[in-house]
């Protein structure tokens, strides 16, 4: 059986024995211990196998994709190129989202027993108040941009996945290495050689180990989502299945058309062919729910499966991994939309552009790990004037939703790898 037949077979085993013990065993404490010791224990050792390896593949990646373009013109044109396709896809799934939620008005058709019983849950919500004050010490534009450029690069590697660090994270490690990167391009080759020698030894090492976690995927994957679906619960669910399947209709037409159009007309390869190739990802970011521990299993199914120029995988997946999150951004518009009509809260065209603006900005700057968006929803909530402690109101269904997110996060930068890398290699026969 192929890797990510074993995945999916772990996938399948974990959902159906979570939704069942959800169903018989419900409140027992039985089915928490298991939960708490075995099953999400399993799942931690395979997510933690991945994000070990996160912070040296980021930048082993960017820094050798970088350098060996050895032509600075280069890098500014696959920057330039990764930029406007993140806006652009971007701003069309936010608008996807945003149709969805004004036809199908999720936060409207709710019954007074159901509304209630969601507002009286968020007073007993500590989560709601930890999310909220982090997201008021939310840093403004100019800071942002400051913190891009890390005083000291190793505090914010050591802080990386800190959800309350304010620092630059992954964006400031990302700007040292493609800095790092373009230093080395442009240094005399005979003098660096034994430095991209041994950067190139140890990614070769990391996508080893990436095979060895792999390996672990199967049994991995059922634990994390055996302690997702046996937790979570139905009733939720059916409370809030309006705003899930809006959320869930709006990822799936981003996934299927606007990716699939592009992969069929500009990267002129079959769909379905091209989604089979990767399902390996698909799995692994469904399972994981993040992006940057997926990120491994991205560039090594790229190089592999989709024959992508390793440099341009390297560094447009890596980069990609926590700038182009189409799927984050369009949740981010339908949860606002969502919350404003549960609320009674009729926003204006010119307010509903605004939650566009903000969701697009509010993607490319999400952190690519579990939860990692909702400081930024209470942020654009408060924004346009509505209460900051509704997002309690979404937290029991946000586990689900995440993961789909991510799958569509996780190939929208597949496909922009690939059409990257179709653009340069049609530029390069076009000078032959």
């Amino acid at each position: 059986m192929k890797l990510h037949s074993k995945i999916l077979t772990g996938l399948l085993i974990g959902l159906i024995l979570g939704l069942i013990s959800n169903v018989l065993f419900a409140e027992s404490e039985s089915l928490k211990w298991i939960v708490n010791n075995i099953s999400n224990p399993l799942g931690q050792i395979f997510i933690r196998m991945i994000f070990m390896i996160v912070i040296p593949l980021i930048f082993t990646a960017i820094v050798l994709g970088v350098a060996d373009f050895r032509d600075i013109h280069k890098i500014g044109v696959v920057g330039l190129k990764t930029l406007l396709f993140t806006l652009v896809i971007t701003a069309i799934s936010v608008l996807i989202g945003l149709t969805l939620v004004n036809l199908i008005q999720p936060g409207t058709g709710m019954s007074p027993e159901s509304r209630t019983e969601l507002i009286n849950s968020l007073s007993s919500n500590q989560s709601v108040t930890s999310l909220i004050k982090s997201a008021e010490e939310s840093k403004g534009f100019v800071q942002i941009i400051l913190d891009l450029i890390p005083r000291n690069p190793f505090v914010d590697i050591v802080y990386a996945f800190d959800p309350n660090y304010r620092g630059g994270g992954l964006l400031a490690l990302m700007f040292f290495s493609l800095i790092f990167g373009i230093a080395m391009a442009m240094s005399p080759q005979e003098k660096i050689q034994g430095l991209a020698s041994t950067l190139q030894g140890i990614y070769d090492v990391l996508m080893k180990i990436i095979g060895y976690a792999m390996k672990l995927a199967p049994i991995g994957v059922a634990g994390l989502i055996f302690s997702t679906t046996s937790q979570l619960g139905f009733k939720i669910v059916s409370i809030l299945s309006l705003y899930v399947i809006a959320v869930l209709a709006g990822l799936a037409i981003h996934f299927f058309i606007t990716y699939g159009v592009i992969i069929k007309y500009a990267l002129k390869k079959n769909p379905i062919q091209f989604f089979k190739q990767i399902s390996e990802v698909i799995i692994t970011a469904f399972s994981t729910s993040s992006s940057n521990a997926t990120l491994p299993t991205t560039i090594r199914n790229s190089i592999e499966n989709l024959k992508l120029d390793k440099d341009i995988a390297n560094f447009v997946l890596t980069v990609g991994s926590t700038a182009n999150q189409n799927g984050t951004a369009l949740y981010e518009g339908v949860t606002v939309l969502f919350l404003a009509q549960f609320y009674g809260i009729d926003l204006t065209l010119v307010q509903q552009l605004l939650v566009v603006f903000l969701s697009i900005l509010a993607g490319v700057g999400t952190a690519g790990v579990p939860g990692g968006s909702l400081p930024l929803v209470i942020m654009v909530l408060i924004t346009v004037g509505i209460p900051a402690e509704g997002i309690g109101i979404i937290l029991g269904v946000d586990r689900i939703l995440d993961m789909s997110r991510t799958v569509v996060n996780v190939t929208g930068d597949i496909v922009l790898a690939g059409w990257i890398d179709t653009t340069e290699k049609n530029r390069k026969t076009e000078f032959a």
